[in-house]
């Protein structure tokens, strides 16, 4: 089976600890090593670890502190998101030649539809060597490898053999395989539906053929159909290249816990208005509406705000952080601020007839950003954020090499 060609075929490359594989390979003295990844030497929480450190129960998430409990020679690193993003850009670009047919799950994952390659690199098997080739060449790290005739499937196979694994699951195998295999293992199907699933009798894969699809469909619509075959080997999601338009740009941060200065409030969304809009003037987008909020101990205080026009400006961003600041923050204690710009839209499609243009603050912003492009973020930058926070960036759950979403 391995030898011959299947009529559907995806491979799902999964890099194995990869922000700490990447600074293991960077520092040599680290390899072999239990290691913990954390946003900065300030940070407390774990974002991964190496295997080392994974043998000793730490996991992601867990405090720092509790882990030196479980390993009390842990060593911690702080992350280098621009360097992890670097990794995967060449990784995804090296990929790419294999087939034009990817879609980059995350920073660290991408689909592989190989279907129509075979004929010309050979059977499954030999192309998921060849994967594993690419990404060491590309790299110098190593990954797991699934291969099956679905996403679903191919994904589960990548976790059967890590790290530096990979499993074939032939399409005519696959529900064969996936019978025993509890339903809140395959991505997708989380403790939320896997209780409705156990409530109507399906606790493994082998037990969804009897529960029928229209059950699924009333209670989660298409993702409910989609869940039943994919429980049976049959998912029909394709491989999707095209990255689809955002339908918001954002960023957040945490501040220091019980945070009550207005002052250092106002500097932390100042910082993250700065990001947005570089984000926006990068890809030649502009925004009217905005969301920004400010979590509190009870939950977000926030609200939508809008521009008179839409704009890429962070002096006029900031203004409207400046009245929702107002308005909805009346001392609470705040350890998180989030400013997003909703439906951004391609800049400049219609000119408003009565529309203010400043021309002298769009060229000050064309000069900044080709300086901070140039030289980093920030290098130019207003005087208020020269103390903003030296907690470095995170790299976004929708990170792509390309388009809208690259950015940390």
């Amino acid at each position: 089976m391995e030898h011959s060609l299947w009529d559907r075929a995806i491979i799902l490359m999964d890099m194995n600890a990869f922000f700490a594989a990447i600074e293991q390979l960077d520092h040599p003295e680290w390899r072999g090593k239990p290691i913990a990844i954390t946003n900065g030497q300030l940070g407390t929480c774990i974002i991964t670890s190496s295997y080392e450190a994974r043998s000793f129960g730490i996991k992601t998430g867990m405090r720092l502190r509790e882990a030196r409990t479980l390993c009390p020679h842990l060593i911690q690193v702080a992350s280098r998101p621009k360097r992890y993003a670097a990794v995967s850009t060449a990784i995804m670009q090296r990929l790419q030649e294999i087939t034009p047919d990817i879609e980059i799950f995350s920073v660290d994952e991408a689909f592989l539809d190989i279907t129509h390659v075979q004929a010309l690199h050979g059977p499954p098997g030999r192309i998921a060597r060849r994967v594993k080739l690419a990404v060491f060449q590309a790299s110098g790290l190593l990954c797991s490898v699934g291969v099956s005739g679905d996403k679903t499937t191919a994904k589960y196979a990548a976790k059967q053999q890590k790290p530096n694994g990979l499993t074939l699951i032939p399409p005519s195998l696959t529900q064969q395989r996936l019978k025993s295999v509890p339903v809140t293992e395959l991505c997708g199907i989380g403790k939320g539906i896997g209780a409705f699933l156990a409530r109507h009798g399906v606790v493994y894969c082998g037990d969804m053929p009897r529960l029928p699809i229209s059950v699924l469909a009333e209670r989660y619509g298409n993702v409910g159909r989609r869940i039943w075959y994919m429980c049976q080997g049959k998912d029909p999601s394709p491989v999707r290249r095209n990255i689809a338009p955002p339908k918001s740009i954002g960023h957040g941060k945490v501040i220091p816990p019980h945070s009550r200065d207005r002052q250092l409030i106002l500097t932390y969304l100042m910082h993250m208005s700065e990001k947005v809009v570089a984000r926006l003037r990068c890809h030649n987008m502009e925004a009217s509406h905005f969301w920004i909020g400010l979590r509190a101990n009870k939950g977000w205080l926030g609200e939508k705000c809008r521009l008179a026009q839409p704009g890429s400006d962070g002096r006029l961003l900031l203004a409207l952080c400046r009245q929702v600041l107002q308005r909805q923050w009346h001392g609470q204690a705040i350890h998180q601020v989030q400013v997003t710009a909703l439906n951004p839209q391609p800049a400049h499609l219609q000119m408003e007839l009565f529309a203010e243009h400043d021309p002298r603050r769009h060229a000050l912003n064309q000069v900044m950003d080709t300086i901070n492009q140039r030289y980093g973020d920030f290098t130019l930058t207003p005087a208020r954020l020269l103390s903003r926070s030296k907690m470095p960036d995170v790299i976004a759950p929708a990170w792509q090499p390309s388009g809208p979403r690259r950015s940390v």
